[in-house]
């Protein structure tokens, strides 16, 4: 078993998720997977401010899904490219036939369709969906102080995940863009919690 590694005022390892910053479509509340879209001005406006509160955290590693709203605001947060792990499988929720619609557009189609309960035809179910997030978690259990750049909706299921929730309570998580939250621990490595969420900050 590894030993913890000790943090500033707290004992045990902690994982901060930073949702990318705001594009056109996260603005709209178009679903966003695999179709990539640019951050907005005032999304590269908030990464400054991402990056005053994480660049003087000490990371072991940054991961970061491959997505290019994902990697620009690691960029403008300050960090050095070189640094960064592109991972797959931190891409968001691939909505399959619902990508690049809104809710309500969906509810047209399918009235009372919900997300964390229904997933996407041609896409991911919220059982995939959690699938790829216990698989992230193993890792993340057994490293020290990682940051995870990533998207929203998998964030949250991440987030359910790592308390033992169903991957479907990822939809009692509302998480903003350009946010952070910290997962960890309580007493021990046997008792997760989430320390902070959606914390947000004024764009510099």
């Amino acid at each position: 078993m590894r030993k913890d590694t000790k943090h500033v005022g707290h004992p045990n390892p902690q994982v901060t998720l930073v949702r990318h910053a705001e594009t056109s479509w996260s603005a709209s509340g178009i679903h966003t997977g695999h179709i990539d879209v640019a951050l907005t001005q005032s999304g590269e406006r908030s990464c400054r401010a991402l990056g005053h509160h994480l660049r003087s955290r000490p990371f072991s590693a940054v991961w970061s899904s491959p997505t290019q709203r994902a990697m620009h605001t690691y960029a403008l947060s300050g960090f050095d490219m070189e640094k960064v792990a592109l991972r797959e499988d931190l891409e968001e929720w691939d909505y399959g036939s619902y990508e690049g619609l809104t809710t309500k557009q969906i509810h047209v189609q399918r009235p009372g369709w919900r997300l964390f309960r229904d997933g996407c035809p041609d896409g991911e179910s919220v059982i995939d969906v959690g699938n790829r997030a216990d698989a992230v978690i193993k890792e993340l259990r057994e490293a020290d102080n990682i940051a995870v750049f990533s998207s929203g909706h998998f964030l949250r299921v991440l987030a359910a995940r790592w308390l033992g929730l169903a991957p479907g309570h990822g939809a009692d998580f509302a998480l903003g863009t350009a946010s952070i939250s910290v997962l960890g621990y309580e007493h021990s490595l046997e008792e997760p919690v989430i320390r902070s969420w959606n914390q947000q900050f004024a764009a510099e």
